[in-house]
């Protein structure tokens, strides 16, 4: 067996090789969808089971379990047609096998050492658009997969080191942006191929027997240092439900219940009693359920490296029918905000078993608003992706992050000039959100509020959640403050969408625009027991307005019977002009 010192220089080697990855297809991508906004992933896998052995860092989590799923699918094609060959890269995007949704593309290239299979590589890339009923994909009003573009089993793209011309001109005979997406399917192809010359290069400096042992070894403990933690954990059961605003098509609520059993070093996670398949796009397939809540334990115990050993000793229940194990042909385009409301009930659920150890429910919606048209100055069809930073929930430590990336996929905002310059559009503002966290003796960070006025013929679809049911705090502490989309015309009419944060392919006209404020996250513990000072702070740096706060010290005057006069507080007023300005500032 390897010494310790060799296994943990393995496994720098192999993290690193998986970053290296992610940087290379960040950095060569056409599509600010990667280029920007980090839509990525890269892993190194075991060649016989599938099982995750290494991820890069500056993927999305919530690819953490999925493309495990999506290499053993491709493992299960592959020995159905022979088995894997040198020279091989195989494609794949089917949800129901191992992947997210449609515009998620996967590759997997088998690594041979001395015409021997030692490992699987395989890259994430999400594509902007995939053809399908709505640019960009996120089409609030799928009823079928078929409405939400191109289905892609896994099948060879390259064979014997040659690509496979008549799939890539079906491919991009389907999606609208075929140059784009032809140059990021050369930089996925880049990126695996680079990870192949440099585990090469880790095995011939370590040699091949060496390199298996630590393959397994790392596997191995991470099971076990998984099995640890759980164990800390109190036997029990601990129940959480909460809801979606609705599926895109029907108006009615659609419910998520969770059922956590711990029990030693094992812990099953139970979905009986969730909502059953939606009509709508807000549906998973089972893979990406259970890749949320490994997402979730990872957020708790951060410390765990990312392999197939940290997955195995949690069970995971999705009852067939249900809107948690979709399966052919139900549409899974709105799999983000589903993703978003596993993670909360898994928080809901496991802060009753850890309440010092887990946070109040983050914001919740990716919120993406997707714009699209022809480009009247630089010619061609263009696709623009806007996904939602907002704010997290407060911990029994200190307060949410303010205007974070969603956790489920970390996704950037695209800058604000970037997007000016590729896209016929202007923005008005981009500022945050007061008064959006939960209250709690630890807020919620704020969210952000943005808005978009369009300066050519286009169309806008949105695909978000969390308007009727905002994040839940925790220990007393407040919801964050709901979702909210606003249209407005060029005369200055206003109106939202019927499903509040759902519409797919509305024109819109020159000077017409729409706005977007996302959630807060929820607060932990009493309000009355903030510090003074953090609330003044709060105030000063324009998390909270003054009427907040001052409904804040009216209640802690009436809680502890001291008269208002005697309550007093500070602004500072350099902090509060620098603020006004910031606020008044238009883009």
């Amino acid at each position: 067996m390897s010494d310790p010192i060799t296994l943990s220089v393995v496994r720098s080697s192999l993290e690193q090789i998986c970053d290296e990855m992610d940087l290379h297809l960040i950095h060569s991508a056409l599509s600010p969808i990667i280029s920007e906004t980090n839509d990525c992933a890269h892993g190194i896998y075991d060649a016989q089971s599938g099982e995750t052995i290494a991820q890069g860092r500056l993927g999305l989590p919530v690819f953490l379990a999925n493309m495990q799923y999506a290499v053993q699918a491709t493992i299960e094609r592959a020995a159905a047609l022979g088995g894997f060959k040198p020279g091989d890269i195989w494609i794949l995007n089917d949800p129901y096998l191992g992947g997210t949704h449609l515009n998620d593309v996967n590759l997997v290239v088998p690594v041979f050492l001395d015409q021997e299979l030692f490992a699987l590589i395989a890259s994430t890339g999400h594509w902007m658009d995939i053809g399908g009923g709505s640019p960009g994909g996120w089409n609030a009003e799928a009823q079928e997969i078929h409405e939400e573009g191109l289905l892609i089993p896994p099948v060879r793209l390259y064979e014997n080191s040659v690509r496979n011309e008549a799939l890539i001109e079906t491919v991009m005979a389907n999606v609208r942006l075929p140059r784009e997406m032809l140059g990021d399917l050369s930089a996925m192809t880049s990126a695996v191929q680079r990870g192949e010359e440099q585990l090469a290069r880790v095995v011939a400096r370590h040699g091949r027997e060496i390199v298996a042992e630590c393959l397994h070894a790392l596997i191995e403990r991470s099971e076990a240092q998984m099995r640890g933690h759980i164990e800390e954990i109190p036997d029990g059961c601990y129940r959480f439900t909460d809801s979606l605003d609705n599926d895109g098509i029907s108006p009615e609520p659609l419910r998520l219940e969770v059922r956590v059993t711990v029990d030693g070093g094992e812990m099953e996670v139970d979905f009986s009693g969730t909502s059953k398949t939606s009509r709508g796009p807000l549906n998973l397939a089972r893979n990406s359920t259970i890749s949320m809540c490994h997402v979730a334990i990872k957020h708790i115990f951060p410390e765990i490296p990312i392999n197939g050993g940290t997955f195995r000793p949690v069970r995971v229940n999705v009852p067939d029918g249900t809107l948690l194990a979709a399966s052919y042909p139900a549409p899974v385009g709105g799999y983000t905000e589903v993703v978003g409301r596993v993670l909360d009930v898994m928080f809901g659920a496991l802060a009753q078993a850890m309440p010092g150890r887990v946070p109040a429910a983050p914001f919740g919606t990716l919120g993406v608003i997707t714009i699209a048209g022809e480009h009247p100055e630089l010619g061609g069809y263009y696709v623009g992706v806007f996904p939602y930073p907002g704010g997290y929930g407060g911990t029994a430590e200190g307060d949410g992050l303010v205007h974070g990336n969603a956790p489920q996929s970390m996704a950037n905002f695209v800058s604000l000039e970037a997007s000016e310059h590729r896209y016929p559009i202007r923005f008005e503002h981009f500022e945050l959100r007061e008064d959006s966290g939960g209250a709690g003796a630890h807020r919620g960070g704020d969210g952000s509020r943005y808005s978009i006025r369009v300066q050519a013929p286009c169309v806008v679809s949105v695909l978000g959640d969390r308007v009727d049911t905002s994040p839940f705090g925790l220990e007393g502490g407040g919801p964050g403050g709901p979702n909210e989309i606003l249209f407005s015309s060029a005369s200055g009419e206003t109106w939202t969408p019927p499903l509040r944060s759902k519409l797919a392919k509305r024109r819109l006209e020159p000077g017409d625009g729409i706005s977007a404020s996302s959630p807060g996250g929820g607060g932990h513990g009493d309000p009355l027991e903030r510090a003074a000072e953090a609330l003044e702070r709060d105030l000063n740096l324009g998390y909270i307005t003054r009427a907040t706060a001052e409904q804040v010290f009216l209640a802690a005057v009436e809680e502890i019977g001291v008269t208002a006069g005697r309550i007093r507080y500070r602004v500072d007023p350099e902090l509060t002009e620098q603020r006004r300005q910031r606020r008044s500032r238009r883009l």
